[in-house]
Parts: structure tokens; C-alpha cells; sequence
């Protein structure tokens, strides 16, 4: 069910588009009122999908309505209803958020396009909002210990610069995270974030992944493809596991970080881009520098800051938090109670030698919520935390 509102001070007017939307769509549950003051008091209480909303009418008029309303409610799509001498004044609230406007008498056709179209954008709002905490919820960064607050530290310095970022650490430590982390937080948020992990491809397929390629350019390339540093384009790539890649991968790699472009294989035509690259490795860069497995002039392109994530066994101390997030997260995923913790099974937790890190508590959190009591107890950690 769609909520819109009606604002219009002729009833007349008001009579007929309420005719229209009704016959047109049974789901738009259309509330009237008949000027701009009565109709800001409606929005303050409700929450509508849509405002129809005309611009010439008494003691408040649209324009008002519009700039009052983006400021309590700047996620409601306005179409604003113009008569034959408010042209400009139409045109001037599109330049101050308004999503459309129709004239008077209101074509059908027109009326009814600019109304799906709004509602429409509502629905790619909300959901693009509901992705984005999804998201944020997922790329958390948890923990206080000394290691964690110096990363969140350096993050909250260097995000909204577009210093490329090399995040080192061992698997399982949460690189991925820290590369969401400095994306949220930049001035590229709102852009793509396309992730890479270049020891995942094979490696006569790796700049074909990021670069893209033409049709015929080898024997399975059946049409232009574009790449992962075009799909990119405006935000942040991540360059996963980047020690993997191949040295003629990474040659490219540093043409497009010197020149800000790439070209397709295939192709000699070069195409601008504008991405920031995070990348992450958990092996050592200038050990495989020195045995030529990589490019020394690629690897000062890429760090131009250092991001070093502490393994699990380094900061024990966050482990209690660690396990009351990813208890409350699988129960959410799971549609189970959350179950708590001893302090002496926490205690026992934090004497445990965690080799995969972050990756591994889970996965032991996982499994006592599965298997252990209603209250996660030493016992239950000695009996299950251990087995493989």
C-alpha cells in the first residue's frame, strides 16, 4: 500500500487526481488536504510515500512546503502541480529536491508516469538505505583493544583522503574489514565498492577480471566485457590477496595507477578511470620483491600507507566483545535465542590458541551456540572449542 499525499487548495482538482489514482492502482491510499499549512502538519505526523503538492495556494504555499519538509523529511519524493504561470517556480523546486512536476488541467499519462517514477525512486531509496546498514552491520570493526583503536585511528586519518592503502595480516584477521571500513568512511561512500581476490582467478584470467577485454580477443571472449576497475569507476576497488597476482597483472595494475586508465585486453583503446585501490596481502612484499614474484615499483605505489592487522593472539583482549557480537549475529541469522557466556568459558576462550583468527572464533562461537547449553559454559568450550 502506497501513502500519498494530496496537497491542492482547488477541490476540484483535488477530485479528480484522487479519481485518477484510485481507478489506477487499488494499493494508493491517497490522503487529502486543502492547503500547504494543513498539509505540513499531515506530513510532521505521517509518513508518506509520495507528496502531490501544488505550488500556488494560501497560507503556506508549495515552495514552503517542499524546503519546510526536506528538512524533517528529505527522503519523501515531492511532484509539485504547476498552473500555466508557475513554470519557473516548478522548474526552480526540481532545483531544490523535488522529483517532478505536471501542469494543470494534469494530462493522464503524465500524471500517472511521474507517480510510479517517485514511488519507484522511494522503493531504490529505502532499499539502497536498508543495504547500506545491512552492509554497515557486516563491516564492523570490533573491539578495544591497544592494536584495534591505533587501526581506527589511522582509518578515521586516512579515509577521506585518496591515499592508497596496503593492509597486511595473517588470514582471518579481518583485512576485508578494514578495506570497508576506509570506504565507508571516504568521500567515495555512495560509489561502488568492487572486491577482488586475485588469488581466486586463475592467473591467464586475472587482467581479463580487472581490465576487461573485446570481443575475439581470446578464444572464449564472445562479446566486450567490462572490468572490475571500470565497474569501480567513482569509488574503491579492493585488490584482495594482491602478493597472487601475476607480474604482467601487476604492470597493468601500476599503468593504471600512475595514469588513472586502463585498457581492455584486445585493445589499445585506453579508458579513463577514476578509482581508489585498497589492497591486502598476508604475505611478505618485500620477501617477494627480492625473489622477483613482485614489482618494487608497484608495491611503494600501493603503499602509501600501511595497515598492519594484528592477529587474534595479540589482542586477546577483545575476545569477549568478539564473541557477544558473532553470538547476537547468528542467532539474528539463524532466528535463534542468543545464548550467553560464562565468564570462565570466556576466560578459557581467550587462553585458546586461535591459528585462523577472527575466521576461527566464529566458526568455535558457532558451534557452542549449537551445541552447548542454554548457558555457554568452561565445560562446553573444553568439549567443543577444540574439535575440528
Amino acid at each position: 500500500m502506497s501513502k500519498i499525499l494530496l496537497i491542492e487548495d482547488e477541490a476540484a482538482i483535488r477530485r479528480v487526481l484522487v479519481k485518477i489514482l484510485n481507478e489506477e492502482n487499488k494499493d494508493y491510499n491517497v490522503t487529502e488536504a486543502e492547503d500547504g499549512l494543513a498539509g505540513m502538519e499531515l506530513i510532521k505526523k505521517e509518513d508518506y510515500d509520495l507528496v502531490l503538492c501544488d505550488i500556488k495556494m494560501p497560507k503556506m504555499d508549495g515552495v514552503e512546503v517542499l524546503e519546510a519538509t526536506s528538512k524533517i523529511k528529505p527522503e519523501i519524493p515531492f511532484v509539485m502541480i504547476s498552473g500555466h504561470g508557475d513554470l519557473d517556480t516548478a522548474v526552480q523546486t526540481m532545483r531544490m529536491g523535488a522529483f517532478d512536476y505536471i501542469s494543470k488541467p494534469p494530462d493522464l499519462n503524465r500524471l500517472l508516469n511521474a507517480v510510479r517514477n517517485a514511488l519507484d525512486r522511494k522503493q531504490l531509496v529505502q532499499e539502497n538505505a536498508r543495504l547500506k546498514k545491512k552492509v554497515g552491520k557486516n563491516f564492523q570493526m570490533i573491539g578495544e583493544s591497544e592494536e584495534i583503536n591505533r587501526i581506527k585511528e589511522i582509518i578515521e586519518k586516512v579515509a577521506p583522503t585518496d591515499a592508497r592503502v596496503l593492509v597486511t595480516g595473517a588470514n582471518g584477521t579481518g583485512k576485508e574489514l578494514v578495506a570497508h571500513w576506509i570506504h565507508q568512511k571516504s568521500e567515495r561512500s555512495k560509489g561502488p565498492m568492487i572486491e577482488v581476490n586475485c588469488a581466486a582467478i586463475p592467473s591467464e584470467l586475472i587482467e581479463s577480471e580487472l581490465f576487461g577485454h573485446v570481443k575475439g580477443a581470446f578464444t572464449s571472449a564472445n562479446k566486450d566485457r567490462a572490468g572490475k576497475f571500470e565497474a569501480a569507476n567513482g569509488g574503491t576497488i579492493f585488490l584482495d590477496e594482491i602478493g597472487d597476482m601475476s607480474l604482467s597483472a601487476q604492470a597493468k595494475v601500476l599503468r593504471a595507477l600512475q595514469e588513472n586508465k586502463i585498457s581492455r585486453v584486445g585493445s589499445d583503446k585506453d579508458i579513463k578511470v577514476d578509482v581508489r585501490v585498497v589492497a591486502a596481502t598476508n604475505k611478505d612484499l618485500k620477501k617477494e620483491i627480492e625473489d622477483k614474484k613482485f614489482r618494487e615499483d608497484l608495491y611503494h605505489r600501493l603503499a602509501v600507507i600501511l595497515i598492519e592487522v594484528p592477529s587474534l593472539n595479540n589482542r586477546r583482549e577483545d575476545i569477549p566483545l568478539l564473541v557477544e557480537y558473532f553470538s547476537e549475529k547468528i542467532a539474528s541469522e539463524q532466528g535463534t535465542n542468543k545464548k550467553t557466556f560464562t565468564q570462565a568459558a570466556l576466560n578459557q576462550l581467550k587462553e585458546y590458541n586461535w591459528t585462523g583468527n577472527i575466521r576461527e572464533l566464529r566458526n568455535v562461537v558457532e558451534r557452542l551456540l549449537i551445541l552447548g547449553g542454554a548457558e555457554i559454559t568452561e565445560e562446553d568450550v573444553s568439549l567443543f572449542a577444540s574439535k575440528v
